[in-house]
């Protein structure tokens, strides 16, 4: 598995003509590129130059002009025969890589003048030796209830991915995968997400979370945009690892803006088909010297 990430924001410190300067150039490159035989690194490296000129650019229509280049080079790259082996570790873009070899799902995010992000992606999916490439429309405004949804590649709920976790269920592998996913100036969210194959076509979302008849197909955590949330894998644990989110104040629960880590931690472990949730857990190194450790007492959770 590779992960890398960008997160990008808004930028007004650089000047529109400049930006428009390196379009022009750039679309002269991807023109050129059609007439004569280019390497795949070759396009690679012109990709690397539309995520520059993505992250320099100050308008959305500067934005959306340089997006659609970035997504054209990509689509070439990754429609190519060597599509799931070329190497991308130069693309400053999130990108995971199924340990399994099953997928290679590259996203990227586009801010907004609002304030607001609009995600943007790719999944290269190999079946035997067939691979099928399939780009992904964050849908996210259209999607009212996400944590109780199955969506496909044209109904995305947009997020960067930077970690994959396998886990078998029935012969199925689900692909749970761990994403920050930039709201709005208030507000911030970490997502689980689980992705799976319905033949060669991918699918996000599963009932893997939560008890009951009633269960979950993702996690969503929702926190103010000046706070930071831990969300990550533990192999050794085998458990998703967690900050728990709460508000400074009673009246302020369950508004992201006001939300934030109170200093304890949960996780979810895989058990019997599903993620099982797990308040309040010790995150000690377990393989410590021994010594005891009295905890301060906590207050009751809720």
């Amino acid at each position: 598995m590779v992960a890398t990430r960008m997160i990008m924001r808004p930028r007004t410190d650089r000047s529109s003509r400049s930006v428009e300067v390196i379009v022009r150039t750039l679309l002269t490159l991807l023109l050129f590129s059609g007439s004569v035989h280019l390497v795949a690194q070759d396009r690679v490296q012109i990709a690397f130059g539309h995520v520059k000129a993505l992250i320099n650019a100050k308008t959305d229509a500067q934005r959306d002009s340089v997006n659609e280049l970035l997504k054209a080079t990509l689509r070439v790259v990754l429609d190519a025969p060597d599509g799931m082996t070329v190497n991308l570790d130069d693309l400053p873009l999130s990108r995971v890589d199924a340990p399994d070899g099953r997928f290679r799902l590259i996203t990227w995010n586009i801010p907004r003048e609002n304030g607001t992000y609009r995600y943007e992606g790719f999944v290269l999916g190999q079946a035997g030796r067939k691979s099928s490439l399939f780009e992904l429309r964050d849908m996210t405004s259209g999607i009212p209830s996400p944590e109780l949804a199955e969506l496909g590649p044209d109904r995305w709920f947009g997020a960067l991915y930077y970690q994959v976790i396998p886990a078998k269920k029935g012969g199925r592998t689900y692909y749970t995968l761990l994403g920050w996913k930039g709201q709005s100036n208030s507000e911030t969210q970490k997502v689980i997400e689980v992705l799976s194959f319905r033949g060669d076509k991918p699918r996000f979302g599963a009932p893997v979370f939560g008890g009951g008849k009633l269960k979950q197909y993702r996690r969503t955590f929702a926190f103010a945009y000046q706070s930071t949330m831990m969300l990550h894998y533990e192999a050794e644990q085998q458990r998703i690892v967690l900050d728990h989110l709460a508000a400074a104040r009673a009246d302020m629960e369950g508004k992201p803006a006001f939300m934030g880590p109170d200093m304890s931690f949960d996780a979810f472990v895989w058990n019997k088909g599903e993620w099982t949730y797990q308040r309040d857990i010790d995150l000690r190194d377990p393989k410590r010297d021994g010594r005891p450790f009295n905890a301060p007492p906590k207050e009751p959770r809720k």
